[in-house]
């Protein structure tokens, strides 16, 4: 997710992937809101609405790949690279911040009390390679090393005959196969080491950054549509393996948030080859201002939206006024952290890579940064 471009920027803008970049945030927000609030803490009272369905997040990392194929081949590397980080990382940090101070602040008896060593942990981003250790802050933010990761193997790839031709066709049917080929040992309670490395290079997410790269392949033609259709078929199938765990019944799938990750994958397929959506004024700008603030709301709607749910509760408000407030806390503390911290941070860490103290206009990215 990126912050909108300016000038001549801003016109090259597609709305449809503003719109695909907005409705994969708010599908997580619905997710937080209406139904992990209620399985995270059960004396919250079940939603009038609920939306089961784990998409938005997985959905983001696939348009993430898509535009690092885009951006990619955008001037230096090191500024391609520091660009990404200079997006991703000052935001997270002061996300953590926040919400570790506001969760200390506002404690509610039972729930998580983060201590400063898991302030620390999660700056660290220690999560995936030890859960049973470092519990999130907010959970929302798994996807942030994954992301940092994608792009740095993507750099390295690039400037590598494995970026190219043949060589990145082997590196995503690796990517693909590899995890699914290990997910039989990795379900089956296996040794902490191997889960430590498996689960820390998120080896089980890798099909949803192929699926973004498979779809930018064939939007610019450099993959027949067969090998396109057998490929992110693969990776929708890989999505089903990822979302089955073990309980003490057997496995259980969670075969509806697959079907709409793939259907996602195919709508995102789809606005990479067709016309650009044309939008009234009005709508426009809503859903361009949306995206904008995108990944601040992203990053602070849940943690503290649960309190903010939870202090509803409280003194009696209903559920559907819950779910809303939340949603609002969200998109205002969203917007807040985008412009005190996301804009001015990355103007600031983008000066070594500026003309004349100003950035160039190709450092706006169309579609975001997540």
């Amino acid at each position: 997710m990126t912050a909108a471009g300016t000038g001549g920027a801003r016109s090259r803008r597609k709305i449809s992937w503003d719109l695909v970049r907005a409705g994969c945030v708010v599908l997580v927000m619905l997710y937080h809101s209406t139904s992990l609030s209620v399985f995270l803490h059960p004396e919250l009272e079940p939603r009038a609405i609920e939306f089961p369905y784990q998409v938005g997040a997985s959905l983001l990392l696939v348009v993430s790949a898509y535009f690092a194929c885009v951006t990619i081949r955008r001037g230096p590397m090191l500024r391609y690279w520091w660009g990404r980080v200079a997006r991703l990382l000052p935001s997270f940090l002061a996300a953590v911040v926040i919400s570790y101070f506001v969760l200390r602040a506002f404690p509610i008896e039972g729930w998580f009390f983060p201590l400063p060593e898991d302030l620390w942990a999660n700056l660290l981003m220690l999560w995936h390679w030890k859960p049973q250790f470092y519990p999130f802050i907010d959970g929302s933010h798994w996807t942030v090393p994954l992301q940092l990761m994608g792009f740095t193997v993507a750099a390295l790839l690039y400037k590598s005959p494995w970026g190219h031709g043949r060589g990145i066709l082997v590196v995503m049917w690796t990517a693909v196969l590899l995890p699914l080929a290990q997910w039989p040992i990795r379900i089956n309670d296996p040794v902490e080491g191997y889960r430590t490395v498996v689960d820390g290079i998120g080896m089980h997410r890798w099909h949803l950054f192929v699926a973004g790269v498979v779809i930018w392949l064939w939007s610019v033609k450099r993959l027949s549509t067969p090998h396109f259709v057998v490929l992110l078929g693969l990776c929708m199938a890989a999505q089903e393996v990822h979302n089955y765990t073990r309980t003490p019944e057997g496995l259980l799938a969670d075969t509806g948030s697959s079907v709409a990750v793939a259907i996602g994958m195919c709508v995102i397929a789809l606005v990479a080859r067709a016309p650009d959506l044309s939008v009234p004024p009005l709508a426009r700008r809503a859903i361009s201002w949306f995206a904008g603030i995108s990944y601040g709301v992203f990053l602070m709607h849940q943690a503290i939206g649960y309190i903010v749910v939870r202090k509803l509760q409280d003194v009696g408000a209903d559920t559907l006024t819950q779910t809303l407030a939340m949603l609002v806390t969200g998109t205002v503390l969203g917007w807040m952290l985008t412009r005190l911290v996301e804009k001015p941070a990355h103007k600031l860490l983008m000066r070594p890579f500026t003309r004349g103290g100003s950035a160039t206009s190709r450092e706006a990215d169309p579609a975001g940064r997540r």
